[in-house]
């Protein structure tokens, strides 16, 4: 008798694992230049593809697999300091000086855009792998998830807001814009970082919090169901 069961989980892995590979591929191989030009925009699409579309996929691929890295150094992978580890990652970049040395040196770019991945597959790893079941080790670590994917949606948001609302271009010497075309390129990326890193986070926040919810009542029950005589 056949039994496919067994199959089913690499292919459940397979498949994020190559979109998150393939996302990343299309982030880093100038497409988002191809749309936007080479303007702060161009460079927000190519972060947030990083950030919030291959590193939660490959993170899900990973996650619980025989090379989840969380199992092998779990210390590594708090949830709530990884999410100030992308807090830091992402505000630092998006400073003018180092936002524009890593436009002009390749060195920088290539520090700048590994550094995106890094800190996205801490985080994504750390708030979707870890202990299973509903014992207090895993429950501890599902709500940490929810306060550090919330805690990441609150500072995109407030990032990509500063950068729309900015009265003046930042970075638009460095993509060699003019002023006013600069301005309004950056407004579009701070809208793109507001809509799409703000929602992405806050979705995975709000689906943590859910699958909480859901398992508080399961685990009152088989605990009641347990010590009934």
């Amino acid at each position: 008798m056949m039994r496919p069961a067994p199959l089913a989980r690499p292919m459940t892995r397979s498949l994020p694992l190559v979109a998150g590979v393939a996302a990343l591929a299309a982030a880093w191989s100038g497409l988002p230049a191809m749309m936007f030009g080479h303007g702060f925009s161009a460079h927000m699409t190519a972060h947030l593809t990083v950030v919030c579309v291959a590193a939660p996929l490959i993170a899900l691929a990973l996650a619980g697999a025989r090379l989840d890295p969380v199992r092998v150094a779990p210390v590594l992978f708090a949830a709530i300091p990884a999410s100030l580890f992308e807090l830091a990652v992402v505000w630092g970049w998006h400073a003018p000086a180092l936002h524009d040395a890593a436009r002009q040196a390749s060195a920088m770019l290539v520090l700048e855009q590994a550094s995106f991945l890094l800190a996205g597959l801490v985080l994504w790893l750390s708030v979707l792998s870890g202990p299973g079941g509903d014992g207090v080790a895993a429950r501890n670590r599902t709500a940490a998830g929810v306060i550090a994917l919330l805690l990441t949606s609150m500072h995109m948001t407030l990032l990509g807001t500063l950068l729309a609302l900015a009265p003046r271009p930042l970075y638009g010497e460095s993509h060699g814009l003019a002023a006013g075309v600069g301005l309004a390129d950056q407004q579009l990326g701070g809208t793109l970082m507001l809509i799409v890193g703000g929602a992405t986070y806050l979705a995975g926040g709000l689906a943590l919090a859910a699958r909480l919810l859901r398992a508080e009542p399961e685990r009152v029950h088989a605990a009641a169901k347990a010590g009934a005589p």
